[in-house]
């Protein structure tokens, strides 16, 4: 009985042995990613620009060999997601998985930054643009200050302005109302001409005894007034500053590729003024992202 038993235990452990030879010899046996016939069709494909046949090649080496086991494959379908099809999330989940399983290759900073420059471009299809955030919000800082310094230098211009409108209103009044009163008496010295020259000479009060007095005035009459007074009507002063003409709207036609970040940049010098674009082509675009190549925009 007991040696019945000791050959049982036997030959579990040479079974045992036996299949754990077969996994190990099956995994040396496994052949290098970089020579599957698979992998080789894709880079071939990929040298003759038929991207869309190399993505299914090294699809084909990752179904094979398993998601763990095919870090180069990952690289080069995250490549052909970002750069071809235009896919950034699943160039994304392909990057990481070269990364993951391949941290300390001496691409891994490189495929790094192909990752942040794939969350950039999957950023720029939202609505909102979160990426931006920041940098708009810097921009519309120095608008603002750069506006507040305006609005005060506006401020003292027209107080100046208005200052010089009053003063030139009481001059036009003082220049336009005339004195009113009594007629100056005439004076007592009289111009006779002498030999071709005038001199003043005084009357004697002999002289003056014998100029007749004026009549007297008539009952009844009334002598008219020699000089009367005449109030302009009050109004804006002459020479107050018209008002500028309208400014002329400017219209830009839209490219392939041109965004309204990229326009505002162009016509204004600041990106962040793409909302500008946007409230004063509303009736043209359904959302700020909604630009299409050959739309006429206006650019106030």
């Amino acid at each position: 009985m007991r040696s019945r038993l000791f050959s049982f235990g036997f030959i579990a452990l040479l079974a045992l042995l036996v299949f754990a030879g077969c996994e190990r010899r099956e995994g040396l046996s496994f052949t290098a990613e970089i020579d599957e016939p698979s992998y080789r069709r894709g880079k071939e494909l990929l040298r003759q620009g038929r991207n869309q046949e190399a993505l299914n090649e090294f699809q084909k080496v990752i179904d094979g060999r398993g998601l763990n086991n095919a870090p180069e494959s990952h690289l080069e379908v995250g490549l052909l997601y970002q750069h071809h099809i235009k896919d950034p999330l699943a160039a994304i989940y392909h990057y990481r998985k070269y990364r993951e399983l391949k941290p300390n290759s001496p691409q891994s900073d490189l495929v790094r930054q192909q990752i942040d420059a794939s969350t950039r471009e999957f950023a720029k299809t939202l609505p909102a643009q979160p990426m931006d955030n920041q940098l708009d919000r810097l921009d519309m800082n120095d608008v603002v200050q750069r506006l507040q310094r305006d609005n005060e230098q506006l401020k003292g211009e027209l107080a100046r302005t208005r200052a010089s409108l009053a003063e030139l209103r009481s001059r036009s009044a003082a220049q336009l109302t005339l004195p009113s009163g009594p007629s100056e008496m005439p004076s007592r010295t009289t111009a006779l001409p002498l030999n071709g020259i005038v001199e003043n000479s005084p009357l004697s009060s002999a002289d003056s005894e014998t100029i007749p007095a004026p009549p007297p005035a008539r009952p009844g009459l009334v002598r008219p007034a020699t000089q009367a007074t005449v109030t302009p009507p009050a109004g804006p002063a002459r020479n107050a500053t018209p008002p500028p003409p309208p400014a002329a709207v400017r219209k830009h036609t839209v490219a392939k590729g041109e965004t309204l970040m990229s326009i505002a940049q162009r016509y204004y010098g600041n990106r962040s003024r793409y909302h500008d674009l946007y409230n004063a082509n509303r009736d043209l675009m359904k959302s700020e992202t909604d630009l299409r190549p050959g739309m006429e925009l206006k650019v106030p």
